[in-house]
């Protein structure tokens, strides 16, 4: 495909926009480190020696690679650092931005699209105007599935940090009283959801995984609660508590041994993806059909990808966290999980609704991106994962090709490698600076933010001068093809598995290659402040059985989800929504529910026919 020619002015329709600046042509090796695995007691000890001796925490630095920027300074000294990554949409008159998009149809095939096997926004919606079920009914049939209190643990509890029935249940009361007066407020009304726990909440703690809480006042305001969850509050969906997350969001394999850990929905022998463990299994195994993640470095991509759900991570600063702070500022964001795309599509259009605080303009006055149905893939990178993830992500991006009218592009970015160690190396400083105090942390994260605390801060520089070279590079990029998406594996790495049993969730687990596996491609969305949308593209048989790591069938049991991602421009995620439901049509033959799977609705018309019952009435 020959480079297209960019919009006129493309990037003076942002501020903070890269100047687009082709980087240097370097090869990709892709070579994997040799960090040790640390889990049970082993774990515990080197912690200890970690926070208390530097020669050990120095050593373990350079283990880990963070050095290895040092070795491309010459290329990148020269360029302006970016301390953070946000571009914000300058406002347009509404009659420009609201221009229909000439390739769009996906809108309308979203709507039209029958997801027999799992449970839409819209089937909750019109369950509540037909009257056959309640939003009242939904909340009593949850609520013993994941109460966590010790007396009355319900099935899924792991899955949650805490619920306040009495709050639910007001929630759901008041909006069966809309539906019976025929005045839902929207789509959302009524419908299930959670919050992961770094969100904070009026009634609730913010322990973001820990023992400790940090739901805090904020000065000149009588309520702390972030602007995601007012906006879902006003939607009228029914919150049902806070949701379980790795600690502090520093790994991904949602291991929380404060908590406990929630299994994986379609294998229990493996993690979920974290951090944002509980929304992923929650939206997973059916209990809801949306809810709120976090993202520093794929926090809310690869438990969507573990669980083979949707999930959004938009651009950088898009999704407002007032009148608190964000607490990773330079690369994390909030976001949305779904069950489907509809789904994922509503949710979205309520949380990007921005604050009168935030810099960013009504979403009717901001630029609309160009969709260009252009896939973008830089081969030796793609070629990082595992075989049987390779074959999944390719078929489903062959399938949009045939049936989609996708064309694929080859292209090139510099230093991944070297970049995906600057992004975690900033993350682990920032957060370094954020939590001074360890000793009732988590020895993995112990061991996290001791690396964090050794680095200098000329290296931290560098990171930030890599960023710039990378931003501008994409810059470049979109420059030659505008609208394209780039296109790989959501992980390396098929799943998780538990290797340790119980004392690894017990005690922790430190594995950093299996880490950045994780995190081979999720990182650049993080770093570079760009939107990304996972998609489900399969599932692998499991390790421990034979052909483990090839393409499972659906007979296979205990088979592990595999993720495809696509990542755009700044602010384009209305692209990648379309993108989205575009590749949940591909790929709808290849899903299916997990085994432990609540079907919600069934249980609710339960609760319905005995109320009727107990009223005198028949069920």
């Amino acid at each position: 495909m020959e480079p297209a020619t960019s919009p006129p002015n493309a990037s003076g329709r942002y501020l903070n926009y890269p100047e687009p600046c082709q980087g240097p042509k370097v090869p990709y090796n892709g070579k994997k480190l040799a960090n040790p695995v640390l889990k049970g007691r082993i774990l515990v000890i080197a912690a200890f020696f970690m926070e208390w001796l530097r020669f050990i925490r120095e050593a373990a630095w350079k283990n880990a690679g963070f050095g290895s920027i040092r070795k491309i300074r010459a290329h990148i000294e020269d360029f302006e650092p970016r301390y953070e990554p946000t571009v914000i949409p300058l406002p347009e008159p509404a009659a420009q931005s609201d221009q229909p998009n000439p390739n769009g149809t996906a809108s309308a095939r979203a709507d039209r699209l029958h997801q027999a096997k799992f449970y839409s926004v819209s089937d909750y919606h019109a369950m509540y105007l037909s009257g056959e079920i309640t939003p009242t009914d939904v909340a009593l049939a949850l609520l013993p599935l994941i109460r966590c209190e010790e007396d009355v643990a319900g099935k899924h509890s792991t899955a949650w940090m805490d619920t306040k029935v009495d709050m639910v249940l007001k929630a759901a009361e008041a909006s069966t009283l809309r539906y019976k007066n025929n005045q839902p407020i929207g789509i959302l009304d009524g419908v299930p959801t959670g919050i992961k726990d770094d969100y904070d909440f009026d009634g609730y703690a913010t322990s973001i995984g820990s023992v400790n809480d940090y739901a805090t006042g904020v000065p000149g305001h009588d309520s702390i609660t972030n602007w995601s969850v007012r906006k879902l509050e006003e939607s009228g969906a029914v919150i049902l508590g806070k949701l379980t997350m790795h600690e502090f969001g520093l790994d991904t394999t949602g291991n929380n041994p404060h908590h406990g850990t929630p299994l994986n929905p379609f294998n229990q022998k493996y993690y979920p993806g974290g951090s944002s463990s509980g929304p992923g299994v929650a939206v997973g195994s059916g209990l809801i059909p949306v809810a709120l993640g976090s993202d520093g470095g794929g926090s809310i991509r690869i438990p969507s990808s573990f669980c083979s759900v949707f999930g959004l991570k938009p651009s950088h600063s898009r999704v407002s966290c007032y009148p608190g702070a964000n607490h990773a500022p330079t690369c994390a964001v909030q976001g949305p999980l779904a069950a489907d795309m509809l789904s994922l599509k509503a949710i979205y259009k309520v949380l990007s609704e921005p604050h009168s605080s935030t810099q960013f303009p009504p979403l009717s006055l901001q630029p609309k991106p160009v969709i260009s149905k252009v896939l973008g893939i830089h081969q030796k990178w793609f070629a990082r994962a595992e075989p049987g993830v390779q074959t999944l992500v390719r078929s489903l991006v062959q399938r949009l090709c045939t049936d989609h009218d996708y064309k694929v592009i080859d292209i090139d970015i510099p230093f991944l490698e070297e970049g995906q160690v600057a992004h975690a190396l900033t993350v682990l400083t920032d957060a370094a600076t954020l939590v001074p105090e360890t000793g009732n942390l988590t020895a993995a994260n112990k061991i996290l933010l001791s690396l964090g605390r050794t680095t200098p801060a000329t290296d931290y520089l560098l990171a930030q001068k890599l960023r710039g070279l990378l931003m501008r590079h994409l810059a470049y990029l979109w420059k030659t093809y505008p609208g394209m998406l780039i296109i790989t594996p959501t992980t390396a790495c098929a799943g998780w598995p538990i290797l340790g049993g119980q004392s690894e969730l017990k005690y922790g687990l430190n594995d950093g290659n299996r880490t950045m596996e994780s995190m081979a491609y999720v990182w650049l969305a993080n770093f570079c402040g760009l939107p990304a949308i996972t998609v489900p593209a399969g599932y692998v048989i499991p390790e421990g059985t034979k052909n483990a790591g090839e393409v499972a069938d659906q007979y296979t049991i205990g088979k592990v989800p595999v993720g495809l991602m696509a990542t755009g421009e700044w602010c384009s995620e209305e692209a990648l929504l379309e993108f989205g439901v575009d590749a949940e049509a591909a790929g709808e033959s290849i899903r299916c529910r997990p085994p432990i799977w609540e079907d919600v609705i069934s249980l609710a018309k339960r609760e319905a026919n005995l109320k009727r019952i107990d009223a005198g009435e028949t069920p």
